[in-house]
């Protein structure tokens, strides 16, 4: 398998801001993220996503990703499944609070006392969902007090987890692919550097971290071949 950067939990907040329960999403992730598990999580930024970001996309659909959403829309668990894949685990702000009998309070842009307790709340689930997760249990003794403010630098986004991404051409189009490289340092260090079946075998490992479309892939086996050799000539010198 592929030598990747450590396994974490992306997650991904409700970017609505005319109901507090968005703003209840943002600011629980943000808690998750620079507070409690800082070293287990990394931000998708839903705006980029939806725009085409490749590293956001690309992250969600290598790694584990968490859709927090404020309302039944589901705009971020939609989203992530629609370009990158099926996420591992959702929440509904406003149904979670229903069920602990919790008010969102007033605030939309920013929290009220309540909201700032029901962030708390989802905070709390947030983390039980990244512990699920990643197989790592521990008990938090409390969440700690909400950030009101913009988010600091302690957040990692998805854009620096270290997710290899190689732009390549393909059928004239430029193309981002996840773990390009590893994938051919791996061949390489097999001494799969030529023969026959080469570009299927390629195909079939690059397909284990990409979509690649069935009406594209004789375009991508020869655009990956190519790059392929391209790489052992420089390994080469």
């Amino acid at each position: 398998m592929v030598d990747l950067p450590k396994k974490k939990v992306g997650i991904i907040a409700c970017a609505g801001e005319e109901i507090p329960e968005g703003t209840i999403s943002r600011v629980a992730a943000r808690m998750v993220l620079e507070e409690v598990r800082p070293e287990d999580t990394v931000t998708l930024c839903l705006p980029l996503f939806l725009s085409g970001d490749e590293r956001e996309r690309a992250f969600a659909r290598f790694y584990p990703t968490i859709a927090v959403d404020g309302c039944e829309k589901l705009c971020a668990k939609r989203a992530t499944e629609k370009y990158s894949g099926p996420v591992s685990s959702y929440l509904v702000v406003d149904k979670l609070l229903q069920m602990r009998g919790l008010s969102p309070g007033e605030g939309r842009h920013k929290l009220d006392e309540a909201g700032q307790r029901a962030a708390e709340v989802v905070a709390q689930e947030i983390v039980s969902q990244v512990e699920g997760i990643l197989g790592a249990k521990r008990i938090v003794a409390a969440a700690p007090k909400v950030a009101t403010a913009p988010a600091g630098a302690g957040t990692t986004c998805a854009c620096a987890s270290g997710i290899p991404i190689t732009q390549v051409k393909i059928g004239g189009v430029s193309v981002g692919l996840v773990a390009l490289e590893p994938i051919f340092e791996q061949f390489y260090q097999e001494g799969r550097q030529d023969g026959p079946g080469l570009d299927e075998d390629l195909m079939k490992t690059v397909k284990l971290y990409n979509h690649v479309p069935p009406s594209a892939e004789e375009r991508y086996k020869a655009a990956l071949l190519e790059e392929y050799e391209k790489f052992c000539r420089r390994k080469r010198g």
